[in-house]
């Protein structure tokens, strides 16, 4: 039996389960939500065109209306000025959207301190424990915070100092970006960066740094709390949009039990 042949098996049988990650998307989905005088995405709509009706007698079928960046999605270089000339999501080489994940949990240091930023030595931490990051592959931050998902409020957060939700502090996303091996970073909230990034040095340090460093972002995702620390392969499918910064994005995990 082949290598392919083995994973459907082991899928079917369930011995390799495929757990998603992707938050389902819908008019309720949150966004993003930048102050004047910046522009904003639009929420995710449905148009129909016919639904087995004089428009189309046997066909239902939509027209969407969404931003790249809209729920579960990925951040291609060239989304961030510092990689203007990088990629955009069309031109992701198809095998590297197949990596390994490493998984660290703050969730708890979340639960107290919104504000949380994961520093180069929680990741150093992580590492003595379970061993280096995967080269060419995903960190994904568990934070707890996609039980907010269901409520544009909760989910981002925000008050009059702005949103606050955690995120990677400049010095870590810097050594993410320029040492780390990984091929970029996933979280479950709104955006890679933490709410409070906009005043930071430089601002959105893990948009400008990772970003910049031709690596992607993974964000809004969910259901990281049933993976393992190590061991988990990701398939993650944005659309190949020509010109793209980014894209919805359907984000797998296939973990062995």
């Amino acid at each position: 039996m082949g290598i392919l042949s083995q994973l459907v098996d082991a899928v079917r049988t369930g011995s390799v389960e495929v757990v998603d990650l992707t938050a389902p998307l819908s008019s309720e989905t949150p966004i993003l939500q930048l102050p004047p005088p910046f522009a904003n995405t639009i929420p995710f709509g449905l148009e129909e065109i016919s639904r087995y009706d004089d428009r189309g007698p046997a066909w239902y079928w939509n027209n969407i209306h969404t931003g790249e960046h809209t729920g579960t999605h990925l951040d291609a270089p060239v989304h961030w000025v510092t990689a203007k000339d990088g990629r955009d999501v069309s031109q992701i080489p198809p095998m590297e959207l197949v990596a390994p994940a490493a998984v660290i949990d703050v969730s708890e240091r979340v639960a107290d301190d919104h504000d949380f930023l994961l520093e180069i030595a929680d990741v150093r931490a992580w590492e003595a424990t379970h061993g280096a990051l995967p080269a060419g592959g995903w960190l994904l931050v568990r934070t707890g915070w996609d039980a907010r998902s269901a409520g544009q409020a909760d989910y981002l957060n925000a008050n009059d100092t702005g949103p606050h939700t955690p995120g990677i502090s400049v010095e870590c996303a810097k050594w993410l970006a320029e040492e780390a091996p990984v091929i970029g970073v996933g979280v479950e909230t709104v955006g890679t960066d933490a709410g409070q990034a906009f005043g930071f040095d430089p601002a959105f340090p893990c948009h400008s740094y990772v970003l910049g460093a031709g690596k992607y972002g993974l964000t809004q995702l969910q259901n990281l709390a049933v993976l393992p620390p190590t061991g988990a392969v990701v398939i993650a499918a944005p659309l190949p949009i020509v010109g793209g910064s980014g894209s919805p994005t359907r984000v797998l995990a296939l973990v062995e039990r």
